[in-house]
């Protein structure tokens, strides 16, 4: 079975549970989920986003948007957990509140995972300075780290 640990800041749509199920075609895939909302913390970061993207109307809402309300997260984790078994995978989770890359490297040790996939929503600005999960995480475990585009259908 391949193990793999998959960090997430939203609920996964069903193009996403699709997209990480089928990675590596019928091998069988267990899936370590760590549920790190974006909060408060990265408004600018966010807005920032938004405005490369265009859309203005939303860079200026921004600070009314976030999402980090332990509920919603949870309640994010858990429809993440039951539409990938669903999927024919196995899942276990956790939401992140503190620092998410230190505890992913714990996760990847204990699990033995074989990958961390960070599905993500664009993060222009992070992504241009490397300060991403995804490039992060590449220097904090010793397994592949695949970065993925989150999708809304």
């Amino acid at each position: 079975m391949f193990k793999t640990v998959l960090m997430i800041e939203k609920a996964l749509s069903d193009a996403d549970v699709e997209l990480v199920t089928t990675l590596h075609g019928e091998e069988k895939v267990s899936f370590v989920v760590l549920m790190q909302p974006r909060g408060r913390q990265d408004e600018l970061l966010r807005a920032l986003d938004d405005v490369a993207l265009g859309h203005l109307d939303k860079a200026v809402h921004e600070h009314e948007e976030h999402t980090d309300s332990p509920t919603l997260a949870s309640e994010s984790l858990e429809h993440s957990l039951r539409h990938l078994r669903r999927a024919g995978a196995e899942a276990t989770g956790v939401v992140i509140e503190e620092k998410p890359l230190e505890r992913l490297r714990e996760v990847v040790e204990q699990n033995r995972a074989d990958e961390v996939l960070v599905l993500t929503s664009p993060h222009f600005v992070e992504e241009f300075f490397h300060r991403d999960w995804a490039s992060q995480a590449r220097h904090k475990v010793g397994v592949p780290v695949l970065k993925l585009f989150a999708r809304d259908s």
